[in-house]
């Protein structure tokens, strides 16, 4: 009886193991893999760590990553060839403030005066440094704030934006701050000899 068991027990298994490799051999043949075999083969895809390359239509053509020179510069308008013509041109750009910005020309009288008063009252030539650089600060900034204004005109004409707004007042603020931080400074020059001249 137990030699019968056994002897079908065995059968069993052979028919087993013969059905188990017709089914292997058939996932080959189709190509895939069993369950069991591509869950353990599987692994998770891993990102790249390099950026892709731009598309073709994005690339620069060979030889034009360097700076071009000023005289080659298609896209620029009037490129100043020689040093004279940028003096002229830097020139223009302090003419064009003067004439038509109110404030610089405030702000070049108050810093003429701020000199005549250094030359009036004998201030030491530090003192004369500092006035002249705190001048030159408030115009400085006076020019590029106009520089500003022109550029966000340009940009939005005629039209309200709340960005061109912000731009715009945030370059006016930098020139108030500038021109307050000057005052103390000349306060702090001018008072104590004025004060003294007073009390004489």
């Amino acid at each position: 009886m137990f030699s019968r068991d056994s002897q079908f027990s065995r059968h069993n298994k052979a028919v087993r193991n013969a059905e188990s490799d017709r089914d292997n051999s058939s996932s080959r043949h189709n190509g895939q893999l069993s369950p069991t075999k591509a869950t353990h083969h599987s692994s998770p895809k891993v990102a790249p760590l390099l950026p892709s390359s731009p598309p073709a239509s994005e690339r620069l053509p060979i030889g034009t990553e360097a700076i071009e020179p000023a005289a080659e510069r298609s896209l620029s308008w009037q490129v100043a060839p020689n040093l004279f013509i940028s003096f002229k041109y830097a020139w223009a750009g302090i003419s064009y403030a003067f004439t038509t910005q109110r404030n610089f020309r405030i702000h070049t009288g108050i810093g003429i005066t701020a000199i005549l008063l250094c030359w009036a009252l004998k201030v030491s030539t530090v003192e004369v440094a500092v006035i002249c650089l705190t001048i030159g600060a408030v115009l400085v900034m006076e020019i590029l704030n106009t520089a500003l204004e022109s550029l966000v005109d340009l940009t939005v004409g005629q039209t309200y934006h709340d960005l061109a707004k912000i731009a715009k007042d945030c370059a006016a603020g930098a020139v108030l701050m500038a021109a307050i931080v000057a005052m103390l400074i000349a306060a702090l020059i001018f008072v104590p000899p004025l004060w003294a001249l007073l009390l004489r």
